[in-house]
This record gives C-alpha cells, sequence and structure tokens, in this order.
C-alpha cells in the first residue's frame, strides 16, 4: 500500500505560483464578478416621462448594490479623467501655440458649474442613448468627471512646465525622443503630484454623487440607484436611521477603496521622489507587498515584453531624437501671431457682447444683470475667505506630513478619508444645526463648502513637500536653517507651485460647492443664503432658463477673470522663479 506523501517546501518553491497569486487571482475574479453584476443592471430600457424601474428604496439591505453603483460611476469618470489629463495637459504644455487656446479654455470649463446646466447634459445623453437607462448613467458620469479632471489637468500641465533643468539637460544629451522623454522623464516628475491630485479628485467627485443621482429633467425627478439618491430620498423623509447607515456604508467604502486603491498607488509613486539620498522612510501598503510576492505580475509582464517593446519602438520613431526642449517660460510670439490671437479674441469678444446684449435686453434686463453681479461679489468674498482659512490651516499640517513619515502614519489616514468622505453627506447634520441655534447660512455656508474645497489646498501641499528633495531637506538642516528662514528658503519655494494648484482647484471647487452650500434643505424646511449659488440653484427649481444662463455666464465670468488676473500670473512666478 502506497503512503500519502506531501510536498516539502522547496518544492512547494519551485511551483509556478504561491499564495499570493492565489489570492489576486481571487482577487480580480470577484472584481469582475461584481463589475459585470453591477454593470449589467444599468443596460435596461427607459424612455422619459417613463417610471425608473427600480424605484430607491430605504431599507438598509439594498445600500451595498447602490454603493456598488456609485463606486463604479466614479471609476468610469476617473478613466476618462486620465485620459483627458495625459492627452489635454501634454498638447497644452508641449504647443505654446496650442496652450494660448486651451489653458484660457481650461479655465472657462473648470468656471462653469456642472450643477447649473445639469439638465442641459441629461437631455442631450438621453437623447443620445435614446430608449436606454445609459442616458441617465452617462449624464451622471459626465458630472461626476466635470468634477475630477480639472484638478488632475492642472496638476499634470505644471508637472509638464516645471520639469528640473538637470532633467531636462540630461535628455537632451542622451536625444531623447519625445515618447522616452515623456514616459522616462515627465511622467515619473509628474507622478506624485499626479498621484495625490487624483485621489483628491477622486475624493472631490462623491460630492457631486448626490446631485448627479437625483436629476430633475422634462419636469420629471429620475433617480438613479445609488447612494447619493438614498441620502436625497432620506433626506426628503426626513430619515436619521437611513442618513447614519448611508454615512456607516460609505466610511466602508473609502476605507475600502483607500486600502486596495490609493495606498498601494502612494507607495509605489515614492520610487518617483526626485532626490539623490534615501529617505528614511516610505510609506507601505500591504496589497503592493502582495503584488510584488506574486509571480503571475511578472510572468505576464515577461510575456508582454515584446509588445511593449515593440509600442515603444514604433512611437519613438515617430519623432525625431532631437524633439526634446528644454521647458521655461515662454518667450514672445512673432508680432503677426499676436496680432492674429489677439484679433480672434476681439471677434469673439465682439460677438458674446453682442449675443449678450441681446439676452439681456430681451430676457432680463440691466437690473437683473446687476443683481447678479453683487450676488457674485459676495460669493467671492467667501470663497476668498475659505482660500485664505484653509491655506493658514493645512499648510504647516500639509508640510509636517510631507516631511515626517511617522506623523504622516497617524494623520494622513484620517485627512484621506476626510477627503474622500462626501460633505454633502453632512449638509442635513449642520443644516438642523443652523436651524436650532439660528445661525444664518449667510455664515454657514462659509463652512458647508469649506468641507469639501479644504482638502485640495492639504494634498497639493502634502505632495509638494514630497517633492522636496531628502538632500535639500539634509543640506538645510546641515546649514543650521529653522524657523521662518527654513521655510523661506527652502520649504516656501518648494511647495509654491503645489500650493497654487491646490488654491486654485480649491477655488473653483468652492464656487462650483456654492450652488449646494447656499441653498440647503431639511425635510420641508429650506435656508437660502445671499449669493450666486443659490441664484442659479433657485432658478433650476423652478426651470428659470434666461436666470440659469445669466447666474453660470456670470459665474463663470468672475471664475475666469480671478484665475487670468490672479491665479496665472502665480503659476508664472512659479514657472520662472521656483522650479528645483
Amino acid at each position: 500500500m502506497n503512503r500519502l506523501t506531501f510536498p516539502t517546501r522547496d518544492a512547494l518553491r519551485r511551483l509556478p505560483f504561491t499564495s499570493a497569486d492565489v489570492a489576486i487571482i481571487i482577487g480580480a475574479l470577484a472584481l469582475i464578478v461584481v463589475v459585470a453584476f453591477v454593470g449589467s443592471t444599468a443596460l435596461v430600457p427607459f424612455q422619459p416621462p417613463d417610471v425608473l424601474p427600480e424605484p430607491i428604496s430605504l431599507e438598509i439591505v439594498h445600500l451595498p448594490y447602490y454603493l456598488a453603483r456609485s463606486t463604479l460611476r466614479m471609476f468610469i469618470a476617473l478613466f476618462f479623467s486620465l485620459l483627458f489629463t495625459f492627452t489635454y495637459g501634454y498638447i497644452a504644455a508641449h504647443s505654446p501655440r496650442a496652450e494660448r487656446v486651451l489653458i484660457p479654455l481650461l479655465d472657462v470649463l473648470q468656471s462653469v458649474p456642472v450643477l447649473g446646466f445639469l439638465s442641459v447634459t441629461i437631455t442631450f445623453f438621453i437623447a443620445l442613448f435614446r430608449g436606454s437607462l445609459l442616458g441617465l448613467e452617462a449624464a451622471s458620469i459626465f458630472a461626476i468627471f466635470t468634477s475630477q479632471v480639472w484638478n488632475m489637468t492642472f496638476s499634470f500641465y505644471h508637472s509638464l512646465r516645471t520639469v528640473p533643468r538637470e532633467q531636462q539637460e540630461m535628455a537632451r544629451l542622451f536625444r531623447l525622443p519625445r515618447w522616452q522623454y515623456f514616459t522616462k522623464v515627465e511622467t515619473p516628475n509628474a507622478m506624485i503630484g499626479l498621484t495625490w491630485n487624483t485621489m483628491m479628485s477622486f475624493g472631490g467627485g462623491w460630492f457631486f454623487v448626490a446631485a448627479s443621482e437625483a436629476i430633475s429633467v422634462l419636469n420629471q425627478d429620475y433617480r438613479l440607484p445609488g447612494i447619493g439618491a438614498y441620502v436625497t430620498e432620506a433626506i426628503d423623509q426626513q430619515n436619521f436611521g437611513a442618513l447614519i447607515a448611508a454615512i456607516v456604508a460609505m466610511a466602508v467604502m473609502i476605507i475600502l477603496v483607500d486600502q486596495l486603491v490609493w495606498r498601494p498607488i502612494i507607495a509605489w509613486a515614492q520610487k518617483f521622489r526626485n532626490e539623490q539620498s534615501e529617505a528614511n522612510e516610505t510609506p507601505t501598503s500591504w496589497v503592493l507587498d502582495l503584488w510584488r510576492a506574486a509571480r503571475l505580475p511578472s510572468l505576464i509582464g515577461e510575456a508582454l515584453r515584446p509588445v511593449n517593446e515593440f509600442i515603444n519602438r514604433a512611437l519613438s520613431g515617430m519623432l525625431t531624437p532631437g524633439a526634446v526642449r528644454e521647458t521655461k517660460p515662454r518667450t514672445p510670439s512673432p508680432a503677426w501671431v499676436d496680432w492674429a490671437y489677439n484679433g480672434s479674441i476681439v471677434a469673439l469678444v465682439i460677438v458674446g457682447a453682442a449675443v449678450l446684449i441681446q439676452f439681456i435686453v430681451g430676457q432680463v434686463g440691466l437690473l437683473e444683470v446687476g443683481h447678479a453681479f453683487v450676488l457674485g461679489l459676495i460669493t467671492m468674498l467667501r470663497v476668498a475667505a475659505l482660500t485664505v482659512i484653509s491655506t493658514l490651516i493645512w499648510t504647516p499640517v500639509g508640510v509636517a506630513i510631507g516631511f515626517n513619515p511617522k506623523l504622516a502614519r497617524i494623520i494622513q489616514p484620517v485627512a484621506q478619508f476626510m477627503s474622500a468622505f462626501p460633505a454633502n453627506f453632512l449638509f442635513p447634520f449642520v443644516t438642523v444645526a443652523l436651524i436650532t441655534t439660528g445661525i444664518s447660512l449667510n455664515l454657514g455656508s462659509v463652512l458647508l463648502m469649506s468641507l469639501g474645497a479644504q482638502w485640495y489646498v492639504l494634498f497639493n501641499i502634502i505632495a509638494g513637500a514630497q517633492t522636496i528633495p531628502s538632500d535639500l531637506r539634509e543640506m538645510a538642516t546641515n546649514m543650521g536653517l529653522r524657523g521662518w528662514k527654513l521655510w523661506r528658503r527652502l520649504i516656501i519655494p518648494g511647495i509654491f507651485s503645489a500650493w497654487v494648484t491646490g488654491g486654485i482647484t480649491a477655488s473653483g471647487g468652492a464656487w462650483n460647492a456654492s450652488i449646494v452650500a447656499e441653498m440647503v434643505s431639511w425635510g420641508d424646511v429650506t435656508l437660502t443664503a445671499n449669493g450666486l449659488g443659490a441664484y442659479i440653484a433657485n432658478a433650476t427649481e423652478v426651470g428659470d432658463w434666461p436666470r440659469i444662463a445669466l447666474g453660470v455666464g456670470m459665474m463663470a465670468l468672475f471664475v475666469v477673470l480671478l484665475n487670468r488676473l490672479f491665479w496665472r500670473r502665480l503659476y508664472a512666478l512659479a514657472e520662472s522663479k521656483y522650479v528645483l
């Protein structure tokens, strides 16, 4: 009779797969099953004004499904945001002529509040996907996309414009083609900032989930299955139990996404730090350790290496080796280029002014325009106060987190959780507190706006502090720099460009958030603040299209002027003076 024999440890080591591979395979299969199930439920017939096939239920048993639907929308929007970021940011950074159009256009796109024209985009997508629920799904994903993409694009564009000069000289010395320069120099230089801004943008996208899943179009209210629609239904029914359940479920999802997605990416991105000495401590991730311990990823990488090499050779061969140029402040263009550019701008301004005057005279009147302008000034003061307060509070905290890995392990998870948590889920509790205490929403709206917008400043400061090379910090310590001298000589120059990115995106986020922060409800009670956001919200609620257009146009005008007259000047200063 043969005895049963068990494989030895050496025999197990020779197996093609390890326990880490088994865990990765199981996780991948589970993810595919969940995505397939949740995605298939969106492929159902729908034609307005029909009723949605799935009415929102406040039973807790439905929460995991609603949360999965919302999370899938978030990651689809993130995919398109990354695609837009790399394409748009690269073209704007490398083509002076395109930059003169694309960056002002980016200012305009960021300034237009998506919540102000959501009904228009919904009508478009319903017509595009006629007879299918995909129309509403696409409209919701588009709203989330517009909340994520601008921050990421600004970060990537500015990173490409501030590549360290020694790396540019190395690229010219080795005559790197543009593709290799992009993959070996530019993308690594942008990776840390882009990672933090992508994480911040993903968290900011949750803010728009409630608005994008509870939709009013064609005089009908539609609520897509999702955590945002669940919260909206709970607010309408004044159901505190359902709200608390949604908050707990949202907290669990944020922790899962942090552990499974963001923490591994943050730990992986540390290899792109621009320094000559190794940091004492670096972020870690059990998922990344599991991935590195597995053999399957390396086997797949080896199998795909010929394909990767072929793509690299093909893309590198499309451009000449001498294509890399030094990134420096833009030199003056030829006179005819300036004349053509300025002439086109003047022509557009004249045409736009004519259309605007016709609209004002025929629809709203000059007094209404003046009223909207005054409301815009009030909202601008709130945005300015939020930006200043966020800078004063979060700059030292962000620098401390970026410089001290031990402190980062304690504070960073809390900051990531707070930034990712959708601030408007907390609006009902703040609203109840304002109603109970009698505090005016004119003051309370600043708090509501800051719940989501302030984190752009913090996370960009963290990213900026982490990109300051350790050898420079060690040199500053050896030279005895302390206190204000250290901040003036090293920290402020090192984080300045990151702060500008955080400031401009926080400002834009605050303008967008004003639409839901200056008009809040709890059941039948509605609080309204004086401001342009409340003006747009009121006009949207009653379907007053002329005033919706006036409010959205006025907000875009304020944001564009602030970006061009203030933030762009700071960007130019960062490019010319504060480049490592």
